[in-house]
């Protein structure tokens, strides 16, 4: 040991030990959020989400017909039971057509796209057709299948749109021609005002604003330069003023907007009063499942546009709230499917459906709770309506194909162990083996080299 200056020995000093850190208390509502962000993070949260959301808000809004449409039925003098089991039939329908549009690859996706598209302008057209074509409240939209089935072309003209232009603009997108805004809107605009045209024939306004928040969702998934982007928005708002300045009953209906009791005139709001009635009248939890008043001959349309009010009128706010939620689950779950895929056609599709299903949702609970016009376009999957249903399911397995198709949800999928496995005897004791196809460790090792550890 060297000896200090003084010739004493050096001191020894003790190591300095760091200071203990802090204790941070054990917070529930830390650990909650915590999980909740590790759950909202995992690859298969838009793919349960999509799912579950959707089935829930179809089995809800079975619930929800049957109760709404009773009486309606029975002023028909139709059995009670006649627009759920039709319903009820279109949703068995929907859900072979979802299924296989979950199964189907994203080739056989575009390739399906123009005949769609041919498809719906041709039934478009032949609305128009004298004989062929028929008016349901005043829009001549439909077309007789024979008995009570009827199919109204452009709620498909919608999933054609979404589809074409989800195609064309990710085959522009390989070729590097969005830059030009020629490329941008040629033929996308001139095709969906060729759809509005046909729509507007019957006078649909509802649909139309559908079609348009689609076209808009395109572009701006596309990229598309501000000016150019307010430029197409100006043309679409101008001719919106026009149909609505040259219509009596459009101007009515936006002269409904927040009123609180019936008028007299030809813009009498019994319908949007009656649907604040309704949503008033079910408090927190509502008045019970089949207990509506308002269903009773007041409010019109209570099975199909209105079916919110009934559902929050036997439901109550929490019943309103719950399907709020749902549909904002299926919007973010859409969100994120779009987000996080790096093929431009699934990018351009999912975010098309999810602006057509989330902008239907909030303009129809919008006219619901008196702060929009009423457009006569149903709650999708919730509303009474063949038509608006099946095209819907369609597009709900167009994103439940493109959540699986993700790399870590497909790994995700494939690593998942079944609950209940096969049983092998070895000796005295059972052993439980997992199926084949759901190991993923199997198929790893086997095509692992021999030389690689």
């Amino acid at each position: 040991m060297a000896a200090s200056r003084t010739g004493r020995p050096p001191v020894q000093r003790a190591a300095r030990r760091p200071a203990p850190r802090p204790s941070v208390p054990d917070n529930p509502l830390r650990r909650l959020r915590t999980r909740a962000r590790r759950a909202w993070d995992r690859p298969l949260t838009a793919y349960y989400l999509i799912l579950g959301g959707s089935l829930l808000i179809i089995v809800l809004g079975l619930v929800m017909v049957y109760s709404a449409s009773q009486i309606t039925a029975l002023q028909l003098s139709l059995p009670g039971s006649f627009f759920f089991r039709k319903q009820f039939l279109a949703a068995l329908i929907g859900g072979v057509l979802m299924f296989a549009a979950s199964r189907m690859p994203v080739r056989l996706h575009r390739a399906l796209a123009y005949p769609i598209l041919a498809a719906a302008v041709f039934a478009m057209a032949l609305v128009q057709v004298p004989g062929i074509g028929m008016s349901v409240n005043g829009n001549r939209n439909w077309i007789s299948l024979g008995g009570s089935f009827q199919i109204q072309p452009s709620e498909f003209g919608k999933l054609a749109l979404v589809l074409w232009g989800a195609d064309l603009i990710a085959r522009k997108q390989d070729k590097k021609l969005l830059a030009q805004w020629k490329h941008m809107l040629v033929p996308l605009v001139p095709v969906a005002f060729l759809l509005l045209g046909l729509i507007m024939l019957g006078g649909d306004m509802g649909t139309a604003i559908i079609l348009t928040a689609i076209l808009f969702g395109l572009l701006w998934l596309a990229g598309a330069p501000t000016r150019l982007f307010a430029g197409v928005l100006s043309v679409a708002a101008l001719i919106g003023v026009i149909l609505i300045k040259t219509s009596p009953n459009r101007m009515a209906r936006l002269a409904c907007i927040g009123a609180t009791e019936p008028k007299a005139g030809a813009a009498d709001c019994w319908q949007a009063v009656h649907g604040i009635y309704a949503l008033a009248s079910g408090g927190i939890f509502g008045s019970g499942l089949g207990a509506s008043v308002e269903k009773w001959g007041q409010l019109p349309e209570a099975h199909t546009d209105f079916i919110f009010a009934v559902t929050g009128e036997e439901l109550g706010l929490a019943g309103t709230l719950s399907v709020l939620a749902l549909f904002a689950a299926l919007g973010y779950a859409g969100i994120r499917v779009a987000g996080r895929t790096e093929d431009p056609f699934v990018r351009y599709a999912a975010g098309g459906v999810t602006t057509w299903i989330t902008a239907q949702a909030v303009i129809n609970i919008g006219a619901v709770l008196g702060l929009l016009p009423i457009a006569g376009v149903p709650l999708p999957l919730f509303s009474y309506g063949g038509s608006a249903l099946l095209p819907t399911m369609f597009a709900i397995g167009l994103l439940i194909a493109f959540a699986r198709d993700d790399p870590a949800a497909r790994a995700a999928l494939a690593m998942r162990q079944p609950r209940f496995g096969r049983k092998r005897a070895s000796g005295s004791r059972v052993e439980r083996v997992p199926r084949r196809w759901n190991t993923m460790r199997r198929r790893a090792s086997a095509a692992r080299p021999s030389g690689e550890r």
